[in-house]
């Protein structure tokens, strides 16, 4: 049952997986006790299946608190956002908080969840990016009229957090997945083995997601299967993730990725689902 077919993703995320929604749904269980998703970005499978019982998590601090706004103070968010201009000027002055921490902590939590939004919004190709420091430095779109409010979607999410029973958590994603039962499902998007070194993409967070990371992944995967609880997991179709995850059931599907450095290299690229049920 949906709680909000309004409900979608609030953000835009690097390696969302809006579009291929219709390949993970056939893979989904019919019957989850508790669904956990570790790495939950912006949320496309979440919103699609809208569990009645979900344990979100992310390392991104900014995310987890803008999802936690909407769950409880959507109005005020939406009040926020209302104030903002779409212009170059208003945007660097904005995505400038972060550079002074005396004042970005004096940010309230909805002051914080509406910057994140709004920057999303508006800058180039919606990604949220920062530096090594952890401060916001994508450039502006310079969109004509991008959904800086967003109202209907924040509504909808909000009605949806508010009806189900879900959990936020912001920190390792091993950690988030720890009280995981056998009835329990999990669906990790983690951040994805690069094709290539110029591919990488690891600005979201201020750490990284190297092969160390890809490798104890798999193992907290082999945790599950031992226990008996089921996972499904989209990872990039590199020799290494294959071979990584080889004793499993791995299928190869085919998404679009607008984000690149390289423009050749936009396009539709082959993805995996790996699973460990039938």
């Amino acid at each position: 049952m949906k709680y909000c077919k309004l409900a979608v993703p609030v953000v835009k995320w690097v390696g969302g997986k809006r579009q291929l929604l219709t390949e993970i749904n056939r893979y989904i269980p019919e019957k989850i006790s508790t669904y956990y998703e570790p790495f939950v970005g912006g949320g496309a499978v979440l919103f699609s299946i809208q569990p009645n019982k979900a344990i979100i998590n992310d390392i991104n601090e900014e995310l987890i608190n803008l999802y936690m706004v909407i769950k409880e103070k959507p109005e005020e968010l939406i009040q926020e956002l209302e104030t903002y201009k779409n212009n170059s000027e208003e945007f660097y002055k904005v995505r400038s908080l972060d550079r002074e921490e005396e004042v970005y902590n004096k940010l309230s939590d909805v002051e914080r969840a509406a910057r994140m939004h709004y920057l999303n919004k508006t800058c180039f190709n919606g990604l949220f990016r920062v530096n090594s420091s952890g401060q916001f430095n994508a450039p502006f779109g310079n969109y004509k009229n991008p959904n800086i409010v967003n109202k209907m979607t924040i509504s909808a999410v909000s009605k949806y957090f508010n009806n189900a029973n879900v959990v936020f958590k912001c920190g390792d994603y091993a950690d988030s997945i720890k009280q995981a039962r056998k009835g329990s499902f999990v669906y990790f998007d983690p951040p994805y083995d690069p094709l290539s070194d110029s591919s990488n993409f690891t600005g979201y967070t201020k750490g990284g997601f190297n092969k160390n990371e890809q490798e104890r992944l798999k193992s907290i995967c082999d945790n599950l299967d031992s226990k008996g609880i089921k996972f499904l997991l989209s990872n990039s179709s590199t020799q290494f993730i294959k071979d990584l995850y080889n004793s499993y059931n791995v299928i190869t599907v085919k998404a679009k990725r607008s984000i690149n450095s390289d423009g050749d290299n936009r396009g539709e690229i082959d993805e995996i689902l790996v699973r460990n049920y039938d």
